[in-house]
Parts: C-alpha cells; sequence; structure tokens
C-alpha cells in the first residue's frame, strides 16, 4: 500500500466515526442484533472495489473502518492497535491472508473472517486451522458479512467487556469445571491441568456447549446453534474444522487428551473420566 492508501485508510476510518447510528439501530439493540457502537473493522483486500463498497456498507450499519491493500502494511497497525475484528482475503501481495493471520496471532486473538476463493476448499481449511473464526466464499453478500461479523462480535464481548464498575469480573455464564478442564466464560479462560489453551470465541462456545452436559452427544446442527446463534449458515465443514483445531491445541499441553469424542454419524460429546 502507498503513502496515500494509508491516508484513504484514516480518511475514512475518522469519518466512519462520526457517520450516524443506523435508521434501524433502536430496533436492532430491542432484539439483541446491534454491535457494541463504534466496533472498528480492519478490511484488508488488494481489490480496491470490495474495500470502498465493504467499507461504505459497514459505516451505514454504524461501524468504523479501517483499510489496508495488502497484509504487510496491516500488520504493524493491527498489532500496535488492534481492532475488534478483522476482515482478510487470503490471496494478496507482499504478505497474504495467512501468514498475516498466523503473524497477528503471535500477538493476540483478534477475531477475523477470511475472504477465500469460491471453489477453494484448501483455502478455508487452511484458515480454520490457523484459527480464523469464519470465512465466506467470493463473490459474498453484503449482507451476510455483516451478519456474521455481528454475530462474532456479541460473541466476544462477553469476554472484553464482562466486568463490574468496581472492576470485578461479572461472569455471563457460569464457571465450567469438568474434570481438569476449566472454563471461564467473563474472562474467555480455559486451562487443562491448570495449563492455559488459548481457543478463539467459536472454539471457546463449542467446547461450552460440549462440556455443559459431559456425555451428552451434541450433533454438528447443535454445536452450530451454540457458537453461531443467529440463523446464519454454516456448513459441517466448519463445525469440524473448528473440533481438529480445538484438539490440537489441547493436545500440545496433553498429548494424551481425548476428552472430546467423535461418534460417527452423530455428532460430538464431552468426556473427561
Amino acid at each position: 500500500m502507498s503513502a496515500s492508501d494509508d491516508a484513504i485508510g484514516e480518511t475514512q476510518a475518522q469519518a466512519a466515526s462520526h457517520a450516524p447510528a443506523p435508521a434501524n439501530a433502536d430496533d436492532d439493540a430491542q432484539s439483541g442484533n446491534a454491535q457494541p457502537r463504534g466496533s472498528e473493522i480492519a478490511l484488508v483486500d488488494d481489490d480496491r472495489n470490495i474495500l470502498t463498497t465493504v467499507s461504505i456498507a459497514l459505516q451505514a450499519e454504524g461501524f468504523v473502518t479501517r483499510l489496508y491493500s495488502d497484509g504487510e502494511t496491516a500488520l504493524k497497525a493491527l498489532v500496535d492497535n488492534p481492532p475488534d475484528l478483522g476482515v482478510f482475503d487470503i490471496k494478496m501481495p507482499k504478505m497474504d491472508g495467512m501468514e498475516l493471520l498466523r503473524r497477528v496471532r503471535e500477538h493476540s486473538a483478534l477475531p477475523v473472517i477470511f475472504l477465500t476463493s469460491k471453489d477453494d476448499e484448501g483455502d478455508e481449511e487452511a484458515g480454520l486451522e490457523l484459527g480464523a473464526d469464519d470465512y465466506i466464499s467470493k463473490p459474498f453478500s453484503q449482507r451476510l458479512l455483516i451478519a456474521r461479523i455481528r454475530a462474532i462480535l456479541r460473541r466476544a464481548e462477553p469476554a472484553r467487556a464482562g466486568a463490574s464498575e468496581s472492576g470485578e469480573a461479572r461472569p455471563a455464564h457460569p464457571i465450567i469445571e469438568r474434570g481438569r478442564l476449566f472454563m471461564d466464560p467473563a474472562r474467555h479462560h480455559v486451562t487443562w491441568d491448570d495449563r492455559p489453551v488459548s481457543l478463539t470465541v467459536t472454539e471457546f462456545l463449542i467446547l461450552e456447549a460440549l462440556a455443559a452436559r459431559p456425555g451428552v452427544i451434541k450433533s454438528r446442527n447443535q454445536l452450530m446453534d451454540a457458537a453461531y446463534p443467529d440463523d446464519v449458515f454454516v456448513d459441517d465443514r466448519t463445525v469440524d474444522s473448528h473440533i481438529k483445531r480445538m484438539r490440537r491445541k489441547f493436545r500440545s499441553v496433553d498429548p494424551d487428551f481425548g476428552a472430546i469424542e467423535t461418534l460417527y454419524g452423530a455428532g460430538y460429546s464431552f468426556n473427561d473420566v
């Protein structure tokens, strides 16, 4: 990105911060569909048309946007001043979306949605394996993208803002202790055998749904409802990829981890005996 590109990104972000709230903001707030006011979205894509049109759509919904046309330029800004969520194209010059996410994950658990090629399942799988929270195939509906951004921000909000004015944690859900597993939803904190395990928001909600009822089989549809409660379509491969990545993370602290069980044709269950 050139210096002029950087200036454009800053100008649009600043302008968005003064944009009026969307006309249906009150309805959204009453229905629980409003994102935290002023949520900042970083868009990283080498297609200037996508940057412009998506930014305009997000600003109309009350978001603040930051625009970057390649991963190399975006990296320092995302690490030094993290937004609330990132939308990364995968195929970009200088530094692609995969490498950008890999580098960002060294510093934070920033929620990320990947934009992938329409028929490239390998991109989708690899993106989820790296820790993306979701993916959308191009060409995509702006309405769908906004719905998924809102869903992920709402899932992430209790972890960011689950504290009272006195600074005491105020859990949105009770702490879960199941054998060697400890989960604190208010702090988005997970340990296994007292060793921390870093999970994305989506992974956390899937695990919470499983651990809430040990031994009970949860279908993929039930787990999708737990992690994506907004009627946003997510296919079965997405849940399977999240489970696979969670297992890998737990096995990094305990090679014998096997508490998340697969029941072929039925779904998954949690059982730590």
